[in-house]
C-alpha cells in the first residue's frame, strides 16, 4: 500500500514540477532569443544610419571603420550593398553574392524588413541572419545585412535551464521526501494493524496496534484494540478449556480404569463381554483426548507458521516415508496388509521431520486399518513441478465419490467403518499441520480401487537449513 500511494503522490507531484518548469524554459529561451535580436537589430538601425549618411557624402570611411570594429569586437560579419545591389562594405568573410544574403538583400531593397524567425535552444548552433533597408519611406538607397552568432545567446540559455532544472529538481526531492513523510505517517498505524490482524486471525495473543496517523487511523487502532483483546481472551479461555479437559479427564479415567481392571478377577463369565466393552469404550476416550490435544496443538502451530511466515525447515520426504513404513511394517503385517514403500531420489519439503513423519503416521494407520486384510499399502514421494508430493495408496474398498469430501471433516467416519477404533480427527490433524506449511491434503479414488491421499508440500531449496524438530 505504501508503494501505492508513494507512486500516486510521486506523480503528482512530478506533473507539477514538469508543469512549472516546461513553460518556464520556452520563456527563457524567448526571452534570450528576443534580446539577442534586438541588440542585432540596433547595430542594424546604427549601420543603416551611416550607410545613408557615406550615400548622401559618398565617403565610407567612417562605415567601413564602425563595421570592422564591430567585426574584430563580435567576430559576425556585416554586408552593406548600395541600390544597385554594388558591394559597399563587406566584413567577416561574408559576401553579397552569396545566394543566402541576395535573397535577404532583395527583400531588404523592396523596404521588407527582415527578422529571423525561431526560438534558440541549448544546442542551436550556427547564426542567424537579419537584414534592413538603408534610407527612409519610400527612397532606400541600398540594404544592410548582419550574420549574428547564436553559440553565447544558447549558451546562456543552456545556464538558465540548469539553474531551472536544478530549481525543479530540488523541488522535486522535496516532494519526495515530504510524500516518504506523508505516507510513512499514513502507512506504518496500518502496517502495525496488520501485523496485528494477522496474529489474531492466528489464534495468537495479538498486539495492541499503535494510534498514529490520521484521526481517522487513530480511532481504527482503539476499536481494533478492545476487540482483539475480547477476541483473544474468548480464544484463550477456548483453548486452555480443550486442553485442561483433556488433562483434567485423564486422571479419572485412568483410576476408572485401575478399578476396572482390579473387577476383572471378580466377574462371572457371564460379565466378560460387558468388560471388554467397557474397556474398549475407555481406550477410545483415552484416543479421543489424545487426538484433541495433537488437533488443539497442530491448529496452535499452524497459526504460528501462518504469522511469522516461517518456511525454512526442510526434510527429505523419501527417507522419512521410508522410515515410518518401517515402523509400521509390524503392525500392518499383524493387521494382514502388506505394505510397501517405493524407492526413489530424494524429495525435499517445506517441513521438518517430525511434521512429516506424524502425517505420515495418521495416513498409514489410516490405510492398514480402513483398507483391509489381503490388501496392500504404498508409499512414495515424487516431485511436481514447484510442489513435493508424498503418497499413499491402497487397492482397499476406498470411499464412494460422496464421501471423500468430507473424510477431512472433524469427527467424520464413514458408516461402513463405525466398527474401527478411531476418532475422526486425524486427517483433520493432518490438514493443520500441512496447511500451516502451506499445503494441502488431496484425497481421491485409486485405480481399478481403494484410495489415494497425497500430500502436497512446496519442494523446498537444497540450501535451505534442515531443522529436525517438530510436531510430534
Amino acid at each position: 500500500m505504501r508503494t501505492r500511494v508513494l507512486t500516486v503522490v510521486l506523480a503528482f507531484a512530478v506533473l507539477a514540477v514538469a508543469g512549472f518548469a516546461v513553460p518556464l524554459l520556452g520563456v527563457t529561451a524567448t526571452q534570450r532569443t528576443e534580446q539577442l535580436v534586438a541588440a542585432r537589430t540596433a547595430d542594424l538601425d546604427r549601420f543603416a544610419g551611416l550607410a545613408d549618411q557615406a550615400a548622401e557624402s559618398g565617403d565610407t570611411g567612417a562605415l567601413t571603420a564602425e563595421t570592422t570594429r564591430f567585426t574584430e569586437l563580435y567576430g559576425e560579419a556585416v554586408v552593406v550593398v548600395d541600390a544597385r545591389r554594388a558591394p559597399v562594405v563587406q566584413s567577416g568573410g561574408m559576401r553579397a553574392a552569396d545566394p543566402e544574403v541576395a535573397r535577404l538583400v532583395d527583400a531588404a531593397l523592396r523596404n521588407q524588413p527582415v527578422s529571423p524567425g525561431g526560438t534558440l535552444r541549448p544546442w542551436s548552433r550556427g547564426a542567424k541572419l537579419l537584414a534592413r533597408p538603408v534610407g527612409t519611406g519610400t527612397r532606400v538607397s541600398g540594404a544592410v545585412v548582419l550574420r549574428a552568432s547564436v553559440r553565447d545567446a544558447a549558451d546562456d540559455i543552456a545556464l538558465r535551464w540548469a539553474l531551472v532544472l536544478a530549481g525543479a529538481g530540488l523541488f522535486a526531492v522535496a516532494c519526495v521526501l515530504l510524500a516518504r513523510a506523508a505516507t510513512r505517517w499514513v502507512v506504518r498505524p496500518l502496517h502495525h494493524l496488520d501485523r496485528a490482524v494477522g496474529a489474531l486471525a492466528a489464534g495468537l495473543p495479538a498486539e495492541h496496534a499503535r494510534a498514529g496517523g490520521p484521526p481517522e487511523l487513530r480511532q481504527l487502532a482503539t476499536g481494533f484494540n478492545r476487540m482483539a483483546d475480547a477476541v483473544t481472551t474468548a480464544l484463550e479461555q477456548q483453548r486452555r478449556l480443550v486442553a485442561d479437559t483433556s488433562h483434567q479427564l485423564r486422571n479419572p479415567l485412568a483410576a476408572l480404569r485401575l478399578r476396572i481392571d482390579s473387577l476383572q478377577p471378580r466377574l462371572p463369565a457371564a460379565a466378560t463381554r460387558t468388560y471388554t466393552g467397557v474397556t474398549a469404550e475407555l481406550e477410545r476416550m483415552e484416543h479421543l483426548l489424545d487426538d484433541l490435544l495433537a488437533l488443539a496443538n497442530a491448529e496452535h502451530r499452524a497459526g504460528e507458521l501462518a504469522v511469522t511466515d516461517e518456511r525454512a525447515a526442510r526434510c527429505d520426504a523419501t527417507a522419512v516415508a521410508a522410515a515410518q513404513a518401517q515402523l509400521w511394517r509390524p503392525v500392518a503385517e499383524q493387521a494382514g496388509v502388506h505394505l510397501e514403500c517405493a524407492p526413489g531420489p530424494a524429495v525435499l519439503m517445506t517441513c521438518t521431520e517430525g511434521e512429516l513423519a506424524q502425517v505420515a503416521d495418521i495416513l498409514l494407520d489410516n490405510a492398514i486399518k480402513y483398507a483391509g486384510e489381503g490388501t496392500h499399502v504404498e508409499t512414495r514421494c515424487f516431485a511436481d513441478g514447484p510442489d513435493s508430493v508424498f503418497e499413499v495408496r491402497d487397492d482397499g474398498p476406498g470411499l464412494p465419490a460422496a464421501e471423500l469430501p468430507q473424510a477431512g471433516t472433524r469427527f467424520w467416519r464413514s458408516e461402513r467403518h463405525r466398527d474401527v477404533r478411531g476418532s475422526g480427527l486425524g486427517l483433520a490433524i493432518a490438514e493443520q499441520l500441512v496447511a500451516g506449511r502451506g499445503g494441502h491434503i488431496e484425497l481421491m479414488s485409486a485405480e481399478p480401487h481403494g484410495l489415494l491421499v497425497r500430500v502436497v508440500l512446496p519442494r523446498a531449496e537444497h540450501g535451505t537449513p534442515a531443522p529436525k524438530g517438530g510436531t510430534r
